[in-house]
């Protein structure tokens, strides 16, 4: 739908795709669906589900077994991201470095992307 030809919409890093490959095996799921919808303080905040089928009108990203579909609608907003998977002394999460972002709120919990200029 916004897919620039040649190159993926997002990239994982290889830490995301093994979590992402580990998780999709071990439950018998076709992929983790990312998106975003409006709320938090920021104005948006990104979704992530496990998705047993893939919709025809998701972008689809692969990468060494791991499989990300974007929903339709998030899809402009996540052109560019990187998903990283981290792990510290008091948590492990999925982290979206998106070069849309222009704030986040305190928590990073949510995020407001750059405002569309008409040209």
């Amino acid at each position: 739908m916004f897919s620039i030809p040649g190159k993926q919409a997002v990239t994982m890093t290889p830490a995301a795709a093994k979590q992402i490959a580990r998780m999709m095996a071990r439950d018998g799921r076709q992929g983790l669906r990312i998106g975003v919808r409006k709320g938090g303080c920021a104005g948006m905040e990104y979704t992530m589900d496990w998705a047993d089928s893939v919709n025809p009108l998701d972008e689809i990203v692969e990468q060494d077994g791991a499989r990300v579909m974007i929903a339709p609608m998030a899809q402009m907003f996540l052109i560019g991201t990187e998903i990283d998977y981290e792990t510290t002394l008091l948590e492990s999460a999925f982290r979206f470095r998106n070069p849309n972002v222009v704030d986040a709120c305190g928590c990073g919990e949510s995020v407001k992307f750059a405002e569309a200029t008409a040209r």
